[in-house]
């Protein structure tokens, strides 16, 4: 099983699939828009971690920038029903860390904001994908919560923040704001702040302010 590639970038396609070149062998890689915006231009020196998906017809390979992508996309595979297809759609939406936190804390209009993902689905998700996210080897990751401070918490304060979240991407959607633009919006505002400061700023960004 192929796990990296290092090589030159000789090919992007308008399909979201990659050419690279290791050792005068092309490898055609399919990664996600968040990943495809991060390889660099043509002809240059690149680097992508790698999960090779095998098919009756097809052996086809994924590409991600970092390890922790390629963990939440073998993650996500697992859960009943959820492809290559839908896995790279969720993490294009959402990076490994934000996923964590929105299934950590049953933010089930969170994972909405992903095409395809309706309530039902996001909270089979949620219920599947608990356990098998908690005992994921992040590495570093995780080691880096334990050192910075107490578990429990963290998990308030992300709930806090889930919570005022939620209540701002409903105010925006009764204000009839598009999907792509609550998403957007939502992912500039700060971490921290109660629900009427946080949608007052989230105003502000989408007048233009």
């Amino acid at each position: 099983m192929i796990g990296s590639l290092r090589g030159r970038l000789i090919e992007r396609s308008t399909k979201g699939d990659v050419l690279v070149e290791v050792g005068g062998v092309g490898y055609r890689v399919t990664v996600a828009p968040s990943t495809f915006a991060k390889l660099g231009g043509l002809d240059a020196e690149t680097f992508v971690y790698t999960y090779t998906h095998v098919r009756e017809d097809a052996i086809i390979l994924f590409g991600f920038a970092t390890r922790e992508e390629r963990i939440c996309f073998e993650v996500l595979l697992s859960a009943h029903g959820v492809g290559p297809a839908l896995a790279l759609a969720i993490l294009s939406s959402h990076s490994p860390d934000s996923l964590r936190i929105a299934v950590a804390t049953d933010d089930v209009d969170d994972l909405t904001t992903v095409p395809g993902v309706g309530k039902k689905t996001a909270a089979r998700l949620i219920i599947e994908l608990k356990s098998k996210l908690a005992g994921a080897d992040f590495g570093d990751y995780d080691a880096a919560l334990a050192a910075a401070g107490d578990a429990t918490e963290k998990m308030t304060a992300a709930t806090e923040t889930s919570d005022a979240r939620n209540d701002v991407r409903a105010a925006l959607v009764e204000l009839g704001y598009a999907t792509e633009e609550i998403r957007n919006t939502l992912r500039k505002l700060p971490s921290e702040g109660d629900s009427g400061a946080l949608l007052r700023l989230a105003l502000s960004i989408l007048a233009g302010g």
